[in-house]
């Protein structure tokens, strides 16, 4: 197989981690009955969900397919220090994203053993889960970033350059949002925060997936 082909099938194989990824979009479907004002993803697919092997198959097949593309694309294009860290991170996310699906949020309430103590806000932020959900949003974003600033420096990825950065501005704005929201009193719809994130990961994978196809043609 040319790696004009062996490019096409990893854009395909990006594309449709990208797709998986948006699996949340399924809870306007579905009758879950959760808030995405102020719901977090992962109770979408919590302990005793009805819906959670729907929303958990869809993190495992991205992670499934991403871990290969990030390996993949190490061996299939020039090897460059920040192309490097982000098929290295993209690999680290889907490890990740699978991680978090097997080990879902528990449904508990403010201050009960096992939940991280007595925050009043969003005490399932400290479960196991959220450190499986903080590793891949972190390796995600490594990877957007190292993509995002290859494209710049090497005068490569022109699609990334080109329509990336917006994906990744619109992720890097709600991220803010996020940390910074949950950090005062109130609620600031934090779920809606949360869906831009989640949603823009996802066009940046398909963008990626883009920007594959076309370098390997250039």
């Amino acid at each position: 197989m040319t790696s004009r082909r062996l490019a096409a099938v990893l854009a395909v194989v990006i594309a449709v981690a990208g797709l998986s990824y948006s699996a949340w979009v399924l809870q306007f479907v579905l009758p879950v009955h959760a808030d995405p004002v102020h719901s977090f993803l992962s109770e979408l697919d919590a302990e005793g969900k009805p819906y959670r092997t729907v929303f958990a198959a869809g993190d495992v097949l991205t992670g499934a397919l991403l871990i290969p593309a990030g390996l993949a694309g190490l061996l299939l294009f020039p090897r460059r220090p920040l192309t490097t860290l982000g098929w290295a991170a993209l690999t680290v996310f889907g490890a990740a994203t699978i991680a978090d699906a097997l080990i879902p949020l528990r449904d508990c309430a403010p201050g009960e053993p096992g939940c991280g103590g007595p925050r009043e806000l969003f005490p399932q932020l400290h479960q196991p889960h959220a450190l499986t959900s903080t590793l891949a949003v972190t390796a995600i974003a490594v990877a957007v970033a190292a993509f995002s600033v290859a494209a710049f420096r090497y005068r490569r990825w022109r699609v990334l350059r080109e329509f990336g950065i917006a994906a990744f501005l619109a992720g890097a704005v709600a991220t803010v949002w996020m940390l910074v929201a949950d950090r005062l009193p109130g609620e600031y719809a934090l779920g809606i925060a949360q869906r831009i994130q989640v949603g823009a990961m996802s066009v940046w994978l398909l963008t990626l997936a883009a920007a594959v196809l076309v370098e390997a043609r250039e």
